[in-house]
């Protein structure tokens, strides 16, 4: 029997009042907050679940995904709504102060640890990959976490259209990735050489961080403008416990720590270094 379903039928955007219910939930399984202005984002991203699962409205479909049993179903919706799309080399300044400043201050008997904390599909990780595996020439170790599944087994295949990596050195698409044929034309694919230097796990940024090791550097950016004051401060908090001695750390351009409690030097715009009374901190 032909299913009596079809876009033309099933709600394209959320009420007000049903969005909050979304709103709510990505709070409390996320930490997520998720604006007003994202409501039609919300619409866009879910519509096809409701053809799917036959819900024809977002209240159904949200009454749906918080049955026990549709458990994978919640899941694929969080992810959904969480997915960010980036590039290789976004923020171009943050990669040029890795190389010019805080690589050439390492100590080459030790390992360089690099945390790319909300790595989405995998740009940033492999774009600190290529630098570091051209530029510097003493061990080093990139962890790589998203709270996002689906993002990471992206980012583990390292599989990107040619619009993402409109801002990779053309002499690093040679040297890391390779093109595709056929099928796969207008992709690249990062080489299996540079793709086992990078390990990607699950990670919330909201649990304990207690079983992390420490790192050097960390990478959280893109990520803390969809938290409110105090989860953002519970993560800073967090992450400042999970860097090394006089250890940096990256937001974005569009983030800030104004307003929070924290034992950070912002060392030029978007970037901060853990204070340390034993080592200078740099200004650059």
């Amino acid at each position: 029997m032909q299913s009596t379903y079809s876009p033309s039928v099933i709600e394209t955007t959320p009420s007000f009042e049903v969005f909050i219910l979304f709103q709510q939930l990505v709070q409390t399984k996320l930490g997520i907050h998720l604006s007003k202005q994202k409501r039609l984002m919300l619409g866009h991203r879910l519509s096809k679940r409701l053809l799917h699962t036959q819900n024809l409205t977002f209240d159904k479909y949200f009454q749906y995904i918080n049955l026990p049993d549709n458990f994978q179903e919640l899941e694929i919706a969080l992810e959904l709504i969480t997915t960010n799309e980036t590039f290789f080399f976004r923020e171009q300044q943050h990669f040029d102060f890795l190389e010019r400043v805080i690589l050439p201050e390492q100590s080459r008997n030790k390992e360089l640890k690099i945390w790319s904390a909300a790595s989405s599909t995998g740009e940033e990780a492999y774009s600190i990959a290529m630098l570091l595996s051209d530029k510097y020439h003493a061990p080093w170790s990139i962890s790589a976490s998203d709270v996002n599944q689906s993002v990471l087994a992206h980012a583990q295949k390292g599989i990107y259209i040619n619009d993402r990596a409109k801002q990779l050195p053309e002499n690093y698409k040679k040297l890391y990735c390779s093109r595709g044929i056929d099928e796969f034309e207008g992709y690249i694919r990062v080489k299996p050489s540079l793709r086992e230097r990078v390990k990607f796990f699950r990670f919330n940024l909201i649990n304990p961080m207690d079983e992390l090791e420490q790192f050097d550097v960390i990478f959280i950016r893109n990520v803390m403008i969809y938290f409110d004051d105090d989860t953002r401060q519970h993560i800073i908090n967090s992450i400042s416990r999970k860097l090394k001695p006089a250890g940096y750390m990256f937001i974005s351009h569009s983030e800030t720590l104004h307003g929070l409690q924290h034992n950070f030097e912002p060392i030029q715009p978007a970037v901060y270094q853990l204070k340390n009374s034993d080592k200078k901190v740099y200004k650059w």
